[in-house]
C-alpha cells in the first residue's frame, strides 16, 4: 500500500516561522511534524509514499531522504489550487492498490490495521465543537451519504481530520479528473471531498472511523497543545543534568547544552540549542536557537533565534534575533 502526503501549503498561520521552514519540519516533541506522520506509516507497516511539495519543497526532501529508507518519489505542486488538486498531480499512482491519504500537518494516534483491513472505503473523523473550517460528514447508516467542504452551517460536527483510505483509487483519478478538467472548484479550488463526494454518487461505499488521538499543527496554539499531548506520552525517565532542574514531560536534546535553568514541564529543546539562566515550560525552543535569562512559557522559538530578557510569551521565527530588558553585563 502507498501513502500520499500533501505537503505543498506555506503554513500562513504559523508565521514568522514559516518563512524559513515548511510547515511540516517544524519540531513537536523532539522531532518534525513530518517524522511524526512517517513514523506512524513505519509502525502500520507502510513504506511507500508520495509526498506533494510546493514551498521550499527541496528542504522537505532532504529531511526525507536523509532520515529514511522509504520508496519515495517527491510531486511538485507549482501553483496551490486545493487539497483536490494536489491528489490530482499524484494520479499516476492511483490505480488497483489501495492508497491512504494523510495531510500533512495532522499526527494521529489511531489503529490503522482494521481500516486497511477493511472492505470499505473509509474516512477519519473526529467531532469536534466548531466543524466550520473542515470538511463535515453526513451519515446514513453505516455510510457516509454527504460530505460539506466547510459549511457555513455545519450540518454535523463530524468533521474529517486529514485521513483518507481509498479502497478503489482508480476511480478517484477518475472523478479528480473530472474536475479539473471540468474547472470545478468550491470556494475558489478543487476540493478532495468534492471528488469524494463524485465517488459516493457513483456507488462508492466510504464508512468513517474514529480518530480520538487527532493532533493539529496549524496554529502556533494547536503546535504546542499537540507538544503537550505528545510530551505526555514520552516513555522513559528525564535526563539528570547538573545545576538543571526537569520538570517531566519534556523533550532535551543530547545535543542541547543546558546551564542553570529549569526545565518543563512540556518544554521540548530541540538539537544543539543553547539554554541558560533560564525558566522554560510549555514551549518549544528549536534547533540552534539561544535562550537565555529570562522565562519563557506558551512560547515557540525558531531555530537559530537568539532570545534574551525577562518574562515573556514568544513567538519568534527562525534566525531572528530578541533582545528583551536590560543587564547588567550590557552596562546598564
Amino acid at each position: 500500500m502507498r501513502a500520499i502526503i500533501p505537503v505543498a501549503g506555506v503554513g500562513s498561520r504559523l508565521r514568522p516561522h514559516t518563512y524559513t521552514l515548511p510547515k511540516v519540519l517544524l519540531n513537536v516533541a523532539g522531532k518534525p511534524i513530518l517524522g511524526h506522520i512517517l513514523d506512524k506509516l513505519l509502525e502500520e507497516g507502510i513504506t511507500s509514499a508520495t509526498i506533494i511539495v510546493g514551498y521550499m519543497g527541496e528542504m522537505v526532501e532532504e529531511y526525507v531522504r536523509s532520515n529514511y529508507s522509504f520508496d519515495v518519489e517527491f510531486v511538485q505542486q507549482p501553483v496551490r489550487e486545493g487539497l483536490g488538486h494536489s491528489i490530482y498531480l499524484a494520479k499516476h499512482i492511483l490505480g488497483d492498490d489501495p492508497v491512504l491519504i494523510i495531510l500533512g500537518d495532522t499526527i494521529f494516534d489511531v489503529d490503522l490495521r482494521p481500516v486497511l483491513n477493511g472492505d470499505y472505503s473509509s474516512l477519519g473523523v473526529h467531532h469536534v465543537e466548531d466543524a466550520r473550517r473542515f470538511g463535515v460528514v453526513e451519515m446514513e447508516g453505516d455510510f457516509v451519504s454527504h460530505l460539506v467542504e466547510k459549511p457555513d452551517v455545519p450540518p454535523t460536527n463530524l468533521a474529517i481530520v486529514g485521513l483518507y483510505f481509498i479502497k478503489h483509487p482508480a476511480l478517484l483519478g477518475e472523478c479528480l479528473t473530472e474536475l479539473v478538467d471540468g474547472d470545478h472548484r468550491t470556494r475558489g479550488e478543487y476540493q478532495l471531498t468534492d471528488a469524494l463526494q463524485m465517488m459516493i454518487d457513483r456507488g462508492e461505499k466510504f464508512t468513517t472511523f474514529n480518530v480520538e488521538g487527532w493532533y493539529d499543527c496549524g496554529k502556533p496554539e494547536t503546535l504546542l497543545e499537540t507538544n503537550r499531548h505528545l510530551l505526555d506520552r514520552e516513555l522513559g525517565q528525564p535526563p539528570v543534568i547538573p545545576g538543571v532542574v526537569v520538570n517531566p514531560p519534556v523533550h532535551i536534546s543530547p545535543t542541547a547544552r543546558i546551564t542553570n535553568a529549569i526545565i518543563g514541564p512540556y518544554a521540548t529543546i530541540a538539537d544543539g540549542a543553547v539554554v541558560s539562566d533560564a525558566v522554560i515550560a510549555d514551549s518549544i525552543v528549536g534547533a540552534n536557537a539561544s535562550v537565555r535569562q529570562t522565562m519563557l512559557r506558551g512560547s515557540i522559538i525558531g531555530n537559530d533565534a537568539i532570545v534574551r530578557g525577562t518574562y515573556n510569551r514568544i513567538n519568534a521565527g527562525a534566525s531572528s534575533e530578541l533582545g528583551l530588558g536590560c543587564f547588567a553585563s550590557d552596562g546598564c
